[in-house]
C-alpha cells in the first residue's frame, strides 16, 4: 500500500465518499447486486450499524485526506443466532485498485474483529471476479460453495461463491 496511505475508523464525513466509490460499482460492476445508487438516508443508516467497538466496522484507507476505498462488517443474517457471524465487503475507489490497498484494508478489518465476539467471517463474491477471489483466499477465506444464478444485473444471471474464515480463538461465548 502507499506509504502515505493511512487505515481508520470510517467517520461521517466519509460518507460522501465512500458513496461515490460504491455508486461507481452499482453503475458498472455485478460486484453489488445493488441497481440503484443509495440516496444519502440510506447511507446515513448503514453508518449508524457501525461502531468503534463490536462486530459491525468500518475502515476507510486515506491519502492526504482523500478515501481510497473502505471495508466494512455487517449483520449475516437477522436472526440472533446469527450474531456471532459477519459478512464483510471491501471497495476500493477505481485509482487504488492493485496497490495493496484492499489488502492493508482487510487485514486491519480482521485484525479488529479478533478481539470481538466473532466465530465466522463470510464474503459473497459475485463471479468471475478473479481480484476479490485471490484478496479473500490470501486471509484465510476458504469457498464453502457456489449459488447459481444468484442475482440478474446487467440483463442476466450472476453466480455467487461464497467463502468462510474462521476465528478459532473467539466466538465461543454464551448465546446472544
Amino acid at each position: 500500500m502507499d506509504a502515505d496511505a493511512r487505515i481508520a475508523t470510517g467517520a461521517l464525513e466519509d460518507l460522501p465518499a465512500i458513496a461515490g466509490i460504491y455508486h461507481h460499482y452499482v453503475r458498472t460492476s455485478h460486484a453489488t447486486f445493488e441497481v440503484r445508487p443509495r440516496t444519502v438516508e440510506a447511507w446515513r443508516a448503514w453508518f449508524d450499524g457501525f461502531a468503534a467497538r463490536g462486530r459491525y466496522r468500518l475502515l476507510v484507507a486515506r491519502d492526504d485526506g482523500r478515501v481510497l476505498g473502505y471495508a466494512s462488517s455487517s449483520t449475516y443474517r437477522p436472526r440472533a443466532a446469527y450474531a456471532p457471524s459477519v459478512e464483510t465487503s471491501v471497495f476500493l475507489d477505481e485509482s487504488a485498485t492493485k496497490r495493496g490497498v484492499g489488502a492493508a484494508l482487510l487485514a486491519a478489518l480482521l485484525t479488529e474483529l479478533e478481539t470481538e465476539d466473532v466465530h465466522r467471517a463470510y464474503a459473497g463474491i459475485a463471479l468471475p471476479n478473479p481480484a476479490s477471489v485471490r484478496l479473500h483466499e490470501l486471509f484465510g477465506y476458504r469457498h464453502v460453495g457456489t449459488f447459481s444464478e444468484q442475482g440478474r444485473k446487467f440483463g442476466r444471471y450472476w453466480d455467487v461463491a461464497w467463502y468462510e474464515r474462521r476465528f478459532p480463538n473467539h466466538g465461543d461465548e454464551e448465546d446472544a
